[in-house]
């Protein structure tokens, strides 16, 4: 009867939809011909719905439809919530088999402790493994290695490496159980120890302890691991972009996009999004817009993340123009897509433009999140728009519910330094709760600064330096304050407490793109890359 389903042209439908609309669609016609009885049929229909909808609400409710589910329905739904924003969900549904007298197999078991690993639930766990020794199924690897992976992810290693000293058949996957969880949780050198006496290892092996020693910051140890690898697929290269992006590093980016390249390894977004990334914080335009053609001649749907990284590298290289181009191109835009466009418009001190395209987001049904009125608040600061600003704080307040961050009083306390109006900026900041604070006060020092306004400078550079001794922000602007009223002494005594605090002034650093390739400029000291 099942292998009779498979080919029934509502199953065929219903594993093909991808919308709500369709997957009401294959519902119906189930209800309608009375294959919504059938168990496998059912199973199909809960597990596209939970495929097409985030939570699995709608296949929840498919399955108390079911008069008497089978563990092939029980089992569908707990997969479903397993890997769902709510696993802990995925405990109750197993609960509610129980009780319903349905037996569990091996896969219901593999499903529930995927949830347990992932909320870190020992206790459930625990009691999940006594079950599963109640049952008397016979030894079964992926039970075994699932137990692995939540004993060792809950951090209870010494019963994770037990469990897999035990097995009577060791695979390669029983040692990844335990080597991500000690790579994931920053032990790397267990894991090293763990990798180094594994029988044999794949490529998900490498990948592990090459995510371990990034996550722990060793990035010429995940390097070394990468060179030694027999192969490596996207991922690895993944792992490797992202560590030297995330440290700074964006030459190697460069470097090893290019290597990439020449390995015939096909890129992924998430590689995409990093090299453009890349190219967004050092001005990289020309290489940017390879990446941009290099999608665009693949065949790549702009869209999402990838969407947001074209718009970003293009805003933060000066081409503003392309920048709105991807932005009206993408059909499938999300709102980290709008929010980076009003921000590159805000960076360009183009702020009428931003707040129109704020209309725009509002008009398309987008509901605007706290990076959006960040990104708008600065645009109004950039561009002097003082009224609209305070309306703009007032509208994300009252209107769409967000409390304000950090980031939202620092534009505000810099658009009413902006204008001079220093008493009501340092009246807003002495309100904000946030530790934090000091960055907002460093704004309003340079405020000082600009008007002229030393009593209110000094006491301002006295707050911050209460905040943090050890910032040279405060000091430096203390005595940028002082030195423009001509009080040489003062910018003396402010240099001498410097000293004798041990506070230093980090050198400037710039880069510069030219015939494609990055320089990096270091104040005092020219060229060093």
């Amino acid at each position: 009867m099942a292998a009779f389903l498979n080919t029934s042209p509502i199953i065929s439908f219903t594993d093909m939809a991808t919308s709500i609309s369709e997957l009401n669609q294959a519902h119906a016609q189930m209800l309608k011909t009375g294959l919504i009885h059938h168990p496998f049929a059912t199973s199909r229909l809960i597990a596209v719905a939970a495929n097409i909808i985030n939570t699995p609400t709608y296949a929840h409710s498919v399955f108390d439809h079911i008069q008497h589910p089978n563990p092939f329905n029980y089992n569908t739904l707990i997969r479903a919530y397993a890997k769902s924003p709510t696993p802990q969900l995925a405990l109750n549904v197993f609960l509610q088999m129980l009780d319903d007298n349905v037996v569990p197999d091996k896969y219901t078991f593999t499903f529930v402790l995927k949830a347990c690993s992932i909320l870190k639930g020992i206790e459930e766990g625990k009691q999940v493994h006594a079950h599963v020794i109640k049952s008397q199924i016979r030894f079964d690897s992926f039970i075994f290695n699932t137990l692995i992976h939540m004993y060792a992810n809950c951090g209870y290693f010494e019963i994770a490496r037990k469990l897999l000293d035990e097995m009577p058949e060791r695979d390669v996957i029983s040692w990844n159980a335990i080597l991500s969880a000690y790579a994931e949780t920053g032990l790397v050198d267990l894991a090293r120890g763990v990798f180094d006496e594994m029988p044999e290892t794949n490529t998900e092996s490498w990948n592990f302890m090459i995510s371990g020693y990034i996550g722990g910051g060793l990035l010429e140890e995940a390097r070394s691991v990468f060179d030694e690898m027999p192969v490596k697929n996207v991922v690895s290269w993944n792992a490797m972009i992202t560590g030297y992006a995330q440290a700074g590093r964006f030459g190697e980016v460069f470097v090893l996009f290019e290597d990439m390249q020449n390995a015939k390894v096909q890129p992924d977004d998430y590689t995409l999004v990093n090299v453009l990334s890349a190219c967004a914080h050092v001005g990289a335009l020309s290489q940017g817009e390879w990446v941009h053609t290099y999608i665009e001649k693949n065949g790549i749907d702009v869209s999402g993340f990838l969407a947001t990284a074209l718009v970003d590298m293009y805003s933060k290289c000066g081409s503003i123009e392309k920048a709105l181009e991807v932005l009206r191109s993408t059909s499938n835009k999300d709102i980290s897509t709008w929010n980076s466009m009003i921000a590159g418009l805000s960076i360009h001190g183009l702020g009428e433009q931003a707040l129109q395209l704020f209309s725009e987001l509002l008009d398309n049904g987008f509901k605007p999140n706290e990076v959006t009125f960040v990104s708008v608040l600065s645009a109004c600061s950039r561009s002097g728009l003082l009224n609209v600003g305070r309306q703009m704080f007032d509208i994300m307040v009252h209107v769409h519910g967000i409390q304000p961050t950090i980031e939202h009083y620092g534009c505000m306390v810099d658009l009413l330094g902006r204008f001079g109006l220093l008493e009501e900026a340092e009246q807003l900041a002495r309100k904000i709760p946030f530790k934090e604070v000091g960055v907002v006060w460093e704004s309003l020092l340079a405020a000082c600064r600009n008007h002229g306004n030393v009593e209110l400078g000094e006491r301002v550079a006295k707050r911050l330096l209460e905040l943090d001794p050890q910032d040279s922000a405060g000091y430096v602007q203390l005595s940028n304050i002082k030195a423009s009223m001509g009080r040489w002494n003062d910018v003396m005594e402010v240099r001498k407490v410097m000293k004798a605090r041990g506070v230093t002034k980090e050198p400037a650093c710039s880069m510069i793109e030219v015939d494609g390739v990055v320089h990096e400029f270091l104040a005092g000291e020219g060229m060093i890359s």
